[in-house]
């Protein structure tokens, strides 16, 4: 899809392996990184006194009246064709010298990972020394004939993999394919008349609908668990191929790989991930939609490997400066901070400062949209995207190509408060510069002050446009400017990576 994000690590995300995914002594677990969240405030309302209650109105109609889902028969139905999943690996330890962290022996995380045979960050054995591995995980039967989805993580550098059926039987499995990318996984055992699960549409899920995990959290097999849809297409960091059914479902290590149902009994998701500061359960879990989920396993047990789709640029969020800047009516979209040669977006004709905003008629409303939309598609699709450019729209068609052929990045863009004057020291690229970067045209940043240094311009940066505007003087930089309105979005090459800049004139 030749597209990441790169965030700033400030929470964790967890995957959901028990015991960890597959790591030294089974202990550690994956995890991938969040965006900080700002904390929500309560406000306690004082309560009235008997003597001014007045007479209370008629309560307002309900919306509509839904029954509570049959939980109980639905697990009866389905949940023999959720599986257990155990996974037995070698890993070769660091031969660098490990200091023994601090640990609380009365700690209920260390006496969990101590039972499964290691606690993460503790040395493993002998330095260089191939360790075992062990971890758990769940999964479920989608064909009769013994085809089980879980998730990739479960089963990464597995040297063997048990399925455990609720009949007590125990498989051997042997894993047709796997795609960190969405971290989906197929695995078969051979076996026949299985019980199957029937498979549901993310698109009809809505948020604030019941669902239903089952899974084997900490090694408690079929557990049963039950919440409400958080939210739909939600991307994470590092994530960029899945639009993410985020829910308030309890899942925790362990739940790996195992069904999300809706209250129909379908199969809506694959639960991944946590959102956790202790690895354990904190009310936000994270699935794989079903239908992702489907497009990989096809793929895998078609050709054993999976194609991604790749458009071939660089992209920003657009904040409110940016929006101002290229006078767009509201802040959405994903700018493109720069297009790969000869990539497919470059022969679409897309250009840098392009801001997309729809993808074959989809709103792109964060740049992270772009990605998750980017990945249900297939190497060949084509992609029409509708783009603000010079401040008008545009259509542009664009082949996508193949991710495995190189991937691109998305540009980070951490920018300081506002206020002050633009604040450059700006000179012209000397001959011997332009032959050096490749560069055509641009201004060396030679210092930097007042709004600019508050919106992360360094010094050594080369401003290359003025809200898409290419400069090669300062007496252009200055006209831009000075017909600007709030704020100037500066694009600018730093090292190799080309990166716009939100700045506000105050």
């Amino acid at each position: 899809m030749a597209i990441e994000t790169m965030i700033p690590a400030k929470r964790l995300v967890w995957a959901l392996a028990a015991a960890g995914a597959i790591g030294v002594g089974g202990g550690a677990i994956a995890a991938a990184t969040l965006t900080k969240t700002a904390a929500a405030t309560a406000t306690t309302v004082p309560a009235a006194t008997p003597a001014v209650i007045a007479a209370a109105p008629a309560p307002a109609a309900p919306i509509g009246t839904v029954a509570m889902p049959d939980f109980a028969s639905l697990t009866a139905q389905y949940g023999p064709a959720v599986v257990n999943i155990s996974v037995t690996g070698n890993v070769k330890t660091s031969r660098r010298t490990q200091a023994m962290p601090q640990v609380d022996p009365d700690d209920p995380f260390y006496q969990f990972f101590r039972r499964f045979g290691g606690v993460p960050g503790m040395p493993g054995g002998q330095d260089g020394s191939q360790q075992p591995t062990h971890g758990q995980g769940s999964g479920f039967i989608v064909s009769a004939d013994g085809v089980i989805l879980t998730n990739a993580h479960v089963v990464r550098d597995s040297s063997e993999v048990i399925v455990k059926l609720t009949d007590r039987r125990e498989f051997k499995a042997k894993v047709l394919g796997s795609d960190p990318q969405t971290d989906v996984a197929v695995i078969k055992i051979e076996a026949k008349n299985l019980p199957v699960v029937k498979l549901g549409d993310t698109k009809d899920l809505r948020v604030g609908e019941w669902v239903l995990a089952i899974g084997s959290p900490f090694g408690f097999e079929n557990s049963v668990t039950a919440g409400v849809v958080s939210a739909k297409g939600r991307p994470l960091p590092g994530e960029n191929f899945v639009p993410f059914i985020q829910t308030d479902v309890a899942v925790n290590p362990g739940n790996s790989g195992g069904p999300l149902f809706n209250a129909r009994g379908e199969v809506v998701g694959i639960n991944s991930q946590i959102f956790s500061q202790t690895g354990g359960y904190q009310g936000i879990s994270f699935a794989i939609p079903i239908d992702l989920a489907q497009r990989v396993k096809n793929q895998i047990v078609a050709t054993g490997k999976v194609q991604h789709a790749r458009l071939g640029v660089t992209i920003q969020d657009v904040n409110q400066s940016f929006a101002d800047s290229f006078k767009l009516d509201s802040p959405a979209g994903a700018l493109v901070a720069s297009v790969e040669d000869g990539s497919p977006a470059a022969k679409a004709g897309l250009k840098s400062g392009d801001v997309v905003l729809k993808y074959n008629g989809t709103p792109i409303v964060a740049s992270t949209d772009l990605p998750a939309l980017l990945g249900q598609a297939a190497p060949g699709d084509k992609a029409t995207l509708e783009i603000w450019r010079q401040g008008k729209r545009e259509t542009v068609t664009a082949k996508l190509g193949d991710a495995n052929d190189k991937a691109a990045v998305v540009a980070s863009n951490e920018s300081g408060p506002s206020g002050g004057k633009l604040g450059l020291a700006l000179r012209p690229l000397q001959s011997q510069e332009k032959s050096a970067s490749g560069l055509k045209e641009g201004l060396v940043i030679e210092d930097v002050a007042g709004a600019a240094a508050r919106a992360g311009v360094q010094p050594g940066d080369v401003l290359l446009a003025v809200n898409g505007t290419p400069v090669n003087s300062v007496e252009q930089v200055q006209k831009v400017v000075a017909g600007a309105d709030k704020s100037v979005a500066l694009l600018v090459l730093r090292g190799r990576d080309k990166i716009f800049l939100p700045v506000r004139l105050g």
